[in-house]
């Protein structure tokens, strides 16, 4: 949860997760929907389908017992170097050094670094410094030390250089380069795609959604099927081939529902989305793995990426305030 979240941000998410799953046997024979559902608002879902796949290695191939050694370790899904190092070296003592964003500032400014953080080679220099200087006795103290330090003393902008242990030796400080380093070159502009979905309402008092792929982004997550527009078409034009294409079926947009922006690590997205009614044919998954017909009162029930949740929100909302909603 911590790899792309902060600790305030992320504690209630992990205490909602333990309370869940107390331990690797409850994780291990979960489904994975709930586990999704758990999870639901932290984003990054891959991680979560991962590590409910290492729950069940670590229950059939090693007695629920998480492996202590390196190459056991990463055998587990979603594990890799920064991972397995923070597991070994704080919960067995193993000497492995931890390198994320925060020992990447603190020893490019220490060491004085100049060259660009988002390269391999640089990262691999700092790996070997930080190799060099982690505590065989008290290696788990070192890593959890280095990160804290980067996190609340040398941030990002502005860093505490008064209250640094390490102020006196540092080449950033002695250069007044902490504003210079590190150097990251400047990521690609994320793209920004138009998105149209479809809210296919029946007369029984459900919507119809689908099941993302699983091997995609947001796999294993629920939504309102549509998909991106194309540069010759209009955003309803866009919504009724996806759903034609997706579904099998033909539809009218009585009326726009919602229109809302999200962003992405790699993407900005502006979603519309609009009520429909069936006009032809039977839907049947093609693109995603599978569809379902549910009660607005269930859409709480079943895990949704944050976009579309505020769909459903809204969607719930009118319809306890007892709303129709007009098809």
């Amino acid at each position: 949860m911590l790899q792309q979240t902060r600790v305030n941000q992320a504690t209630p998410y992990f205490k909602r997760f333990m309370d869940a799953f107390p331990s690797v046997y409850e994780l291990a024979e979960a489904e994975q929907e709930e586990v999704l559902k758990v999870w639901e608002g932290l984003g990054y879902y891959s991680r979560a389908r991962h590590l409910h796949s290492a729950a069940k290695l670590v229950v059939d191939e090693f007695d629920g017992k998480v492996p202590d050694s390196w190459n056991e370790i990463n055998e587990l899904k979603g594990v890799g170097p920064y991972t397995a190092s923070a597991v070994l070296s704080i919960a067995f003592n193993k000497i492995y050094a931890v390198v994320d964003g925060n020992v990447i500032r603190v020893l490019s400014r220490y060491y004085g670094i100049e060259e660009n953080v988002r390269q391999t080679k640089t990262k691999n220099r700092i790996q070997e410094y930080a190799d060099e200087l982690i505590s065989d006795n008290r290696p788990g103290d070192f890593n959890e030390a280095i990160m804290e330090l980067g996190a609340l003393v040398c941030t990002p902008s502005n860093p505490d250089c008064a209250s640094c242990p390490l102020q006196e030796d540092c080449v950033a400080y002695r250069t007044v380069k902490t504003d210079k380093i590190p150097y990251k070159s400047k990521q690609k502009r994320r793209p920004h795609e138009q998105i149209g979905v479809g809210i296919i309402v029946n007369g029984e008092d459900e919507v119809l959604v689908a099941l993302r792929p699983e091997d995609g982004m947001l796999g294993g997550m629920w939504e309102f099927p549509g998909g991106k527009q194309e540069a010759d078409e209009t955003i309803e034009e866009a919504v009724k081939r996806e759903l034609r294409e997706e579904l099998g079926v033909e539809v009218t947009i009585t009326k726009p529902f919602m229109k809302l922006d999200h962003t992405y690590s790699h993407l900005k997205i502006t979603m519309h989305a609009y009520l429909c009614r069936l006009e032809s044919g039977t839907p049947k998954a093609k693109e995603s793995q599978k569809i379902r017909w549910i009660t607005i009162d269930s859409l709480a029930d079943i895990p949704f990426p944050k976009a579309n949740r505020q769909l459903t929100e809204k969607l719930m909302n009118l319809n306890k305030g007892q709303q129709e909603l007009e098809i």
